[in-house]
């Protein structure tokens, strides 16, 4: 990889703080990856296995959009958002008014954030129905840039 390549593109919070966000069937390729705690095991294999039939099939979307269900300490669902069916995967579609937040720093913080953001969902009178994380770029990309940002989307 040349010094100009990019893995994640640099992530612009701004649009992502503290908004509301209305999806109407969005496309996503839903796959499953195993973890210990929460720390996912086998997260690159999942990505490389869909990342190659999304390009394949011409279905990458302009805006990287990968949400994460932490739904279990021994595996989470995740949500690649693609622009078309891609043919040998999970397709699904989301559809719902959200909030999101955005945070930054270390993963270790995530119940913090977590915390937040039910107060967040409390103090704007709404019911949290479901709790996604968009990781915005990997571990690399983030020390490279130099800020780790996590939005938490909540389905109201």
């Amino acid at each position: 990889m040349s010094v100009n390549d990019e893995c994640c593109p640099k992530f612009n919070p701004d649009p992502w703080a503290d908004q509301e966000i209305n999806w109407e069937n969005k496309l996503f390729v839903r796959d499953r990856v195993k973890s210990i705690f929460h720390i996912p095991l086998n997260f690159g294999t999942v990505m490389t296995r869909n990342m190659s039939k999304i390009e394949a099939t011409g279905a990458k979307a302009d805006e990287q959009l990968l949400l994460s269900d932490e739904n279990s300490l021994w595996g989470a669902d995740v949500y690649i958002h693609v622009t078309k069916n891609v043919e040998d995967v999970n397709m699904v579609t989301l559809s719902g008014t959200f909030l999101s937040k955005v945070f930054e720093g270390p993963y270790k913080d995530i119940s913090s954030w977590v915390k937040e953001m039910k107060e967040y969902v409390t103090s704007s009178s709404k019911e949290m129905k479901k709790l996604y994380f968009y990781y915005t770029t990997c571990p690399k990309c983030a020390k490279k840039y130099g800020r780790n940002y996590v939005v938490l989307l909540a389905q109201i």
